[in-house]
């Protein structure tokens, strides 16, 4: 298991994690996700040894991480870390050997990889060569090849197709479903909020939100739907555990607080005339991350 414990780390004036702390269970999908700037991938350079933190700690299997420990992990960097001059095949054998495979253990791996991500063909090209996607798989691949005990992946849906997404995906869950912990982050949140076993939202450094989708939803509440085409103006603003958000073409939209009987509102919808729909709408991971950081997208 993968445990960050109170991290801090500050640039200058720049507060970049503030005491951030989270778990990776084995098998499970963690989605890291946050807008640009968040932290989260200081967060990630602290887990791999690429960043010392001010504070707080790293640990693996309840021990503090050490540099053997750190070989076993495979990373994907935002940034491209390839060396671009280099055949894709003969970078992937090299990556496996700085992480201990032997020679004939590094080909078969390499091999493998690269057909699994859809680069057999270009397996003699010189990464420099190939398009933006398939560098992305390449990259994808060295972090793969040398089987690792923990799977960090900054962004690695980056600039996929939509079947290299799918494949990607696949991949991950068969890493989780081999034991292997996996921690990526990724502005796609439907992906995210489609794979993940839970999700961490950070904003100005600070773990604001996490658990899985469906328990941050049972915190946010729901949306419900009235249509109620007679109702006048107001009729639902002194409810409780009510907000109401928007009133269109006899359509109310409101807010609806957790634990909150829904019944005394359709109740109040009923006593101002005919209702035609009483429509509650949990909502996604997009809306929840709206929510938590208290604005747009960012």
């Amino acid at each position: 298991m993968l445990e960050v414990d109170g991290v801090s780390k500050r640039y200058g004036d720049v507060l970049a994690c503030d005491d951030v702390s989270f778990g990776v269970r084995p098998g499970e999908l963690f989605g890291f996700v946050g807008g640009n700037g968040a932290g989260k991938t200081t967060t990630m350079r602290v887990v791999l040894g690429v960043v010392t933190p001010d504070a707080g700690s790293v640990r693996w299997s309840g021990h503090p991480v050490d540099h053997p420990t750190r070989r076993r992990f495979g990373y994907l960097p935002e940034e491209r870390g390839l060396y671009p001059r280099m055949r894709v095949l003969d970078q992937l054998v090299y990556l496996a050997e700085l992480h201990g495979a032997d020679v004939n253990a590094a080909h078969r791996a390499a091999e493998h990889w690269a057909a699994r991500l859809g680069l057999r063909e270009h397996r003699d090209t010189e990464v420099q060569r190939l398009s933006l996607g398939n560098q992305q798989r390449v990259q994808l691949a060295a972090a793969l090849v040398h089987d690792p005990v923990l799977l960090v992946l900054d962004e690695p849906f980056s600039g996929l197709d939509p079947l290299a997404v799918d494949v990607l995906a696949e991949v991950l869950r068969e890493r989780a479903a081999a034991g292997v912990p996996v921690l990526f982050s990724s502005h796609q949140l439907d992906l995210v909020e489609r794979l993940c076993d839970r999700v961490g939202i950070i904003q100005a450094g600070r773990l604001v939100a996490c658990g899985s989708v469906s328990r941050l939803r049972a915190g946010a509440g729901s949306t419900l739907v009235v249509d109620a085409p007679l109702a006048p103006a107001g009729w639902a603003d002194r409810l409780p555990g009510v907000t109401v958000l928007d009133v269109h073409n006899g359509q109310t939209r409101l807010r609806v607080r957790p634990g909150t009987d829904d019944q005394p509102i359709l109740a109040a919808a009923l006593a101002t005339g005919p209702v035609r729909g009483f429509t509650h709408h949990h909502p996604s991971l997009a809306e929840l991350y709206r929510d938590v950081v208290g604005v747009g997208s960012r």
